[in-house]
């Protein structure tokens, strides 16, 4: 009798089975991320702009060389020289300190001597215009408007206040920019530069800046007129954005999203504070025209 082959029994192995994919870990609003970063600053600005004096001047000096190695590592293929950068910075911060707006550009003026004897030490024969120009850019984009903060700062009976209402604004502006652009934004302000800002985030920025410095004089009435607090309000509502924006340029024309990393994810001091580089110049010159 012939035997019959038995059925082969399905294989009792235990399938191989795909572990679970993993959970992605909960993203943290942007938002949240902002404020978990921005109030500490926040803080640790408004305790030093209270101290003044020398304290403020060595955070400022601090600052200021922190965006400018930022700067010149963005700008590494044109080899500036940090150097010069860095001793015009903390030369203009303590002219500032101790001097007039005479002296701080008179510390400016240095800058171009400065750079072509850094030029000539290092023998260097090509590409000399990129290298001086990248320097001075710090000079006079990262420099001076520090000096100015110290010399706004200093102005008697009003800079402190000023100074407040301006990083008041530029920063509430900013958050106010960003969560009008969440909300409604739908026509792009700039897109070939940064394509997320719209100008529906503009309009509310800047509703954001006037307001909050006009709120603030409320409380400053006995020496900031409400005509000079508006003024101040559209002056930096106007400037932030033109800030945000020209160091944006720099960064797509090189290709790189964060000028550093001082903030983790939120990028670097000069990601922070390009805004406020703007608009802290304009306060000290609208400080200087109030009774002090």
């Amino acid at each position: 009798m012939p035997q019959t082959r038995r059925a082969a029994r399905p294989s009792r192995t235990r399938a191989r089975t795909e572990p679970p994919p993993a959970r992605a870990p909960r993203r943290r609003s942007e938002l949240l991320s902002r404020v978990l970063v921005a109030v500490p600053a926040a803080i640790l600005a408004i305790v030093f702009v209270d101290i003044g004096g020398v304290g403020w001047m060595l955070l400022m000096a601090i600052l200021a060389c922190a965006c400018l190695s930022e700067l010149y590592r963005m700008l590494g293929e044109w080899r500036p020289v940090p150097a010069v950068g860095f001793a015009v910075a903390i030369g203009a911060c303590l002219a500032a300190r101790y001097g007039t707006i005479a002296d701080v550009a008179g510390v400016a003026l240095l800058s171009l001597p400065l750079v072509f004897l850094a030029v000539l030490t290092r023998g260097q024969s090509e590409n000399s215009a990129a290298t001086i120009t990248s320097t001075l850019l710090g000079v006079l984009w990262i420099a001076l408007p520090f000096a100015c903060a110290v010399l706004l700062r200093q102005i008697p009976h009003v800079g402190k206040g000023i100074l407040i209402d301006v990083m008041v604004g530029t920063f509430l502006g900013d958050t106010g920019a960003y969560l009008g652009g969440r909300l409604f934004g739908r026509h792009p302000l700039a897109p070939t530069i940064s394509p997320r800002k719209t100008i529906e985030g503009l309009g509310c920025g800047t509703l954001a800046t006037i307001l909050s410095i006009v709120v603030a004089s409320l409380y400053q009435q006995t020496w900031l007129p409400h005509s000079t607090a508006l003024l101040l309000g559209v002056a930096v509502a106007l400037l932030a954005p033109v800030g945000d924006l020209f160091e944006s340029l720099l960064k797509r024309d090189i290709g790189i999203k964060d000028a550093g990393s001082m903030f983790g994810a939120h990028g670097g001091a000069l990601d922070r504070l390009d805004a406020i580089l703007f608009t802290v110049v304009v306060g000290y010159y609208i400080a200087l025209q109030l009774p002090h």
